[in-house]
């Protein structure tokens, strides 16, 4: 009786009927009484001083209630405790083109719209700084007096172990350079929020937010409102991919307004808007030097990165430590030495997109890796295969591994693709690439660094039989409220159907810091089984004399509870309750979770640790025109390890959507800018901006390997953003199989390859991508013994 009836099956989501209905309401389907619109005036200069905003003739159109501007919200907020640098509105000078300036409250939009032409900006421009290069080279004018150094914005450099004597012990040492271009998360549904301020002081915020509990805390300090008294809920969320993780300016801007007002107000983004304020992909340098053994063991490692943060500090300094933090979790590398900067610019800021700053690194150290088997006479695949990160085990940066299913997720694309039979030996034109990776299951630090839990679940069984789930978490298409309605129905042996969950509501759900780093499934779901379990305790207790079992041997299942021994004896689950109900009161339970404590204590180390680690691995098979440079992927073979799959239609789901924004991140997007136009984004729109089409998507061919870790619910891991990142350095890799040349860079356009195509042909190296980083002013290291060094 011990087979799992819901974990690892294919039930309904429970909220399939209303999104394939239309039933679904996301915040833009809302609306209340007396509501206003508002509309935010934008800078379209990327760097001025901020003289004067006069809003007075706005307020003189009729239908408009009120305008305001950065004098009426002063005080700073950011994500990060380190980077409170934005205001809801400017006070002193715009930093990029599409900062807020002013906003509007009126009738109806066009009335806003209308407003805002009417308001009066004076500005004394300022020199812009426009890419890493620039801002490197230009400490003057400082886009933000807390820079570490000049517009550096923060920098950080780390050993561990001694990585000169690594490089000794090597045969062969390589050195590479490379560049990741930045994009945007391209979410279905725009940005909105709808604030009401009731005759009592209680504010509500409805917003198409990732972190609920993270707005709640930025609205209260902003406004200078008592939490208890400040609610935000988050309904129907139309993806998000990371772009709606920060608190945004917009959301304090109409709850301000609904304040003054005294009436409910909206907003919802333009996709131009939506652009402006992205948060999307760090462009990124990333300079590696790797040592290794002739059988392709790394003696030492390297890397650099400089990242392009834009404007402000957002989740900067994190993204920053992710670019070189896991680079140490798929193969063993002893000695490791990481330097990484991020630097302001005139541009939108960016921060965590679908991986949060490794996608970036895994691209380097995948294509290096590429590199050095090839000039050691090695299969890239067994160069791998003989070199992985043993399971249960601490890497020289401190990071616990747990599970490690990478062996069979490799051999199985390895096997599945015919990789031995294609790799170098398909013709001209047609060529196969390899690529693993890994990533977290959530971040085991908080952002804000207390003792309290990360997830919590509060349960509530009712006579009637029913369950209802309560939980902060936010489901932004990815299926997380499912994964908390299959956890208890597992557990209570009810059908899925029968589990109500409420989510994402700071008034009545317990704190859930939100969708990030893949930390829904492992953390919410795990608070979500400790809390099924002890429901599961009074039931059992309650109904075992009346059974004439002891509790441990009563089964929970089809919506019964009976004896291990006689199925045949038992009471429906609405009688267990009431049982309960009768002997104990009204029945509700809760449950919490909390990772475990980072193994290391450095200066950084908060970054990088999580609960477990998931794997993946990927074989790209491409073809690419000679004539023409244009390359496209024909098929994918693609293995993670999720460690147990609890519902397999979703987790194939997020592998293959992860597949689709690798491609596009390979071969089709970038956020890029006018550098002669004031720093304008080059295609604000989804007709401008180039991503993939469904006839550009390839074939794939997933594989969901199971090596569950004991850390998480039933064995689960993280399958959200994890596949994503061995597809580029897949992509590049296959086009050097295909054509003999190096693409260092991503997105690969035709015309990087027809520029390494000639260079090969006029006899100079086969390749396109960035020179070697400049040095820069790297503050002290902090060196830190590896684990083996210290046992």
């Amino acid at each position: 009786m011990s087979e799992r009836r819901v974990i690892g099956g294919s039930s309904r989501r429970i909220d399939v009927a209303d999104k394939v209905t239309g039933r679904a309401r996301y915040t833009d389907d809302l609306v209340l009484p007396r509501m206003l619109h508002c509309k935010i005036l934008r800078s379209r200069v990327p760097h001025a001083e901020l003289v004067k905003v006069d809003v007075s003739a706005a307020l003189e159109v009729p239908g408009v209630l009120a305008a305001i501007t950065g004098e009426d919200l002063p005080i700073p907020y950011g994500i990060l405790p380190v980077s409170q640098d934005e205001h809801a509105l400017c006070c002193d000078r715009v930093r990029f083109v599409g900062d807020p300036v002013a906003a509007v409250a009126a009738e109806d939009e066009e009335t806003a719209s209308a407003a805002l032409a009417r308001i009066a900006v004076e500005l004394r421009p300022l020199d812009a700084v426009g890419s890493i290069e620039n801002a490197l080279a230009r400490p003057e004018p400082r886009l933000h007096a807390y820079a570490q150094h000049g517009n550096i914005h923060r920098m950080v450099s780390q050993e561990f172990g001694d990585l000169a004597q690594g490089l000794a012990e090597a045969d062969y040492v390589r050195e590479d350079s490379f560049f990741y271009g930045g994009s945007t998360h391209l979410a279905l549904e725009q940005h909105a929020a709808l604030a009401d301020w009731s005759p009592d002081g209680r504010l509500t915020l409805w917003s198409s937010t990732q972190t609920p509990h993270y707005v709640h805390r930025v609205l209260a300090r902003v406004l200078e409102l008592p939490a208890a008294r400040v609610r935000v809920i988050v309904p129907a969320l139309g993806g998000g991919f990371g772009g709606k993780t920060d608190p945004f300016n917009h959301e304090v801007v109409v709850a301000k307004l609904a304040i003054v007002t005294g009436r409910p107000v909206k907003i919802c983004l333009t996709r131009e808007e939506v652009f402006y304020c992205h948060r999307g992909r760090h462009p990124t340098r990333i300079w590696m030097r790797t040592g290794v053994k002739k059988d392709g063991a790394i003696t030492g490692m390297h890397v650099k990165t400089v990242l392009d943060g834009g404007a402000y500090g957002s989740y900067g300094v994190a993204s920053t430590l992710y670019t070189g933090a896991l680079q140490t979790v798929t193969y063993r590398v002893p000695h490791y030495r990481f330097d990484g900067a991020r630097v302001f610019t005139n541009k939108p800021p960016c921060g965590p997109k679908r991986g949060h700053g490794t996608p970036q690194g895994r691209f380097a150290l995948e294509v290096q890796l590429d590199k050095i088997a090839e000039a050691i006479g090695l299969d890239p695949a067994d160069l791998r295969l003989r070199h992985l990160v043993s399971p249960d085990s601490l890497t020289a940066n401190y990071l616990r591994i747990g599970s490690t299913g990478l062996r069979q997720c490799l051999e199985t694309v390895v096997e599945r693709s015919g990789w031995r039979q294609k790799h170098g030996q398909l013709p001209f034109g047609r060529g196969v690439g390899l690529a693993c990776s890994s990533y977290l299951s959530g971040a085991g630090v908080a952002i804000y660094w207390n003792q309290m839990p990360h997830s919590g679940v509060m349960l509530k069984l009712d006579r009637g039989g029913g369950v209802a789930v309560y939980c902060g978490s936010t489901d932004v298409g990815q299926g997380s409220d499912s994964v908390l309605a299959f956890v208890v129905a597992e557990v209570l042996g009810v059908p899925p159907g029968d589990v109500r969950v409420f989510t994402a509501d700071t008034d009545l759900t317990p704190v859930d810091l939100g969708s990030y780093s893949s930390r829904v499934t492992l953390m919410t779901g795990n608070a979500a089984l400790q809390a099924a379990e002890r429901a599961r305790e009074l039931l059992a207790s309650a109904v075992a004399g009346k059974l004439e079992a002891r509790p441990e041997e009563l089964v929970f299942a089809e919506g019964r509870v009976f004896r291990a021994s006689d199925p045949d004896t038992g009471v429906s689950f609405a009688e267990a309750v009431v049982a309960a109900e009768s002997r104990f009161g009204t029945l509700a339970t809760v449950g919490h979770y909390a990772p475990p404590a980072p193994a290391g204590m450095f200066k950084g180390s908060g970054v990088g640790p999580s609960p477990a680690y998931s794997y993946t691995a990927a074989v790209a098979e491409v073809s690419v025109d000679p004539e023409t440079g244009i390359v496209r992927a024909e098929k994918v073979w693609i293995a993670h390890d999720v460690g147990r799959a609890i519902h397999r239609p979703s987790v194939v789901g997020q592998i293959e959507g992860s597949v689709y924004m690798g491609l596009g991140e390979a071969l089709f997007e970038e956020t890029s800018y006018r550098a002669a136009h004031n720093l304008v984004p080059v295609a604000p729109s989804m007709l401008g901006y180039k991503s993939p089409t469904a006839l550009d998507m390839c074939e794939v061919e997933s594989f969901v390997i199971e090596d569950p870790d004991p850390q998480g619910p039933f064995g689960a891991k993280e399958v959200g953003q994890g596949p994503l990142l061995p597809i580029p350095p897949a992509i590049v890799n296959a086009i050097h199989d295909a054509v003999g040349v190096r693409i260092d860079e991503v997105p690969v356009t035709p015309d990087k390859v027809l520029r390494a195509l000639l260079a090969r042909e006029q006899g100079r190296e086969p390749r396109v991508g960035p020179e070697a980083l400049a040095e820069l002013p790297w503050p002290e290291t902090v060196r830190v013994r590896p684990p083996w060094e210290t046992a």
